[in-house]
């Protein structure tokens, strides 16, 4: 294969925002060849924007069947995600998905056990993990620079959405339409760079969520959840959609250190010597290891949405390792997951969660659901 057939499902703005690219070339060895939606409008101006060159479908199957593509990226509504990539999958095609992989991680496992079996290029599209910011925390965290992490505290509240936002579409904030708040919608990338970046998944959580608070929505937007981790680690995750102005300020600490990240910046408190070989042979009361704050300096670059799909495309076509695969997707998804969970049933959720229980939560909050036609 020397170039790759692309095919967009759903023209919405993260759809045509990937379509644009393509169409201008920005990828090298790949081509939009075809797009996918279930409006007519939105088809017709695909046709009139893009000619022949762009072959057109009314459903994602007759595009997967067409022969018309090698791979899709997949632009679609959460619950949709699985369904359409394992049918895809079944088709012999590529798969990139949007993010979240999908609602619940019962589906998703579903998925990825169909992407293994395939053998195709399975991608996500975790655009973070190419900011440079949280590449250096990483290879800072693997190289062992901070030593065992102990404690991490991410406050991420700047996702401020007004009662306007959510009254834009009826689908918004509820169990039906989109099966989840803030912790489905808005902070994918965090949950995913919060295991990504420090290597470590919690063995267990409990989580606080608040729904439709401040706001008339059914879904969680407000939430603080406390996690643990097999090392003895401890974490604290913040997040909201009605604070004004927000934070957002993702704190680790470790035997070596400190590293803050907050406004675009990384701050490195760094220890002389290990704090645990410091209190090991310290004599004098009240003293402290000497710390030097650096700043650490941090690459320009990041091309986000293009970057996760260039690395895609030079997958397929030359085997290289994705920088996002796939499967990754059911981690942050285990984590939001825990925390809904925590807080229906009032107690801790040990990871891996209880997938069925999770599943029959959820079928009762759309059951009540203002959108409950799913």
């Amino acid at each position: 294969m020397d170039i790759v057939r692309i095919g967009i499902v759903g023209l919405g703005n993260m759809g045509t925002g990937h379509a644009k690219y393509l169409i201008e070339g920005q990828v090298s060895g790949a081509v939009l060849a075809a797009v996918s939606d279930i409006s007519p409008d939105r088809l017709k101006l695909a046709k009139e924007q893009w000619g022949d060159a762009v072959r057109t479908f009314d459903t994602p199957e007759a595009m997967f069947s067409s022969g018309a593509v090698d791979g899709v990226l997949l632009c679609t509504p959460h619950y949709d995600h699985p369904k359409q990539a394992i049918e895809a999958f079944s088709h012999g095609l590529h798969v990139l998905v949007e993010k979240p992989a999908g609602v619940y991680t019962r589906q998703v496992r579903e998925m990825n056990e169909a992407a293994a079996a395939s053998g195709k290029v399975y991608g996500i599209m975790y655009n973070q993990r190419t900011n440079p910011l949280y590449m250096k925390l990483r290879e800072l965290i693997s190289s062992g620079e901070l030593g065992e992490i102990r404690r991490m505290n991410w406050i991420i509240t700047n996702w401020y959405r007004s009662q306007a936002y959510y009254n834009s579409g009826g689908w918004r904030a509820t169990w039906a339409g989109e099966g989840g708040g803030v912790l489905i919608n808005q902070d994918p990338h965090q949950l995913d760079l919060w295991q990504w970046a420090t290597g470590l998944m919690p063995t267990r959580i409990r989580a606080f969520c608040s729904f439709g608070k401040h706001r008339n929505i059914e879904v969680e937007n407000d939430v603080t959840a406390y996690a643990e981790y097999e090392n003895g680690a401890t974490g604290v995750f913040v997040t909201s959609t009605h604070e004004c102005p927000g934070t957002n300020r993702f704190e680790i600490s470790g035997d070596r250190g400190k590293i803050v990240i907050e406004d675009e910046k990384m701050t490195f408190w760094r220890l002389r010597q290990k704090e645990s070989e410091f209190n090991e042979s310290n004599t004098i009361p009240f003293a402290q290891p000497e710390a030097w704050k650096c700043e650490i300096p941090v690459a320009s670059g990041g091309a986000q949405h293009l970057e996760i799909t260039r690395d895609w495309t030079k997958a397929i076509l030359h085997g290289t390792p994705l920088l996002a695969p796939g499967e990754d997707g059911i981690k942050g998804l285990t984590i939001s997951n825990a925390m809904l969970l925590s807080t229906w049933t009032d107690t801790w959720v040990d990871l891996p969660i209880d997938e069925d229980l999770f599943y029959e939560k959820l079928q009762e909050q759309i059951a009540l659901s203002a959108n409950s036609s799913r």
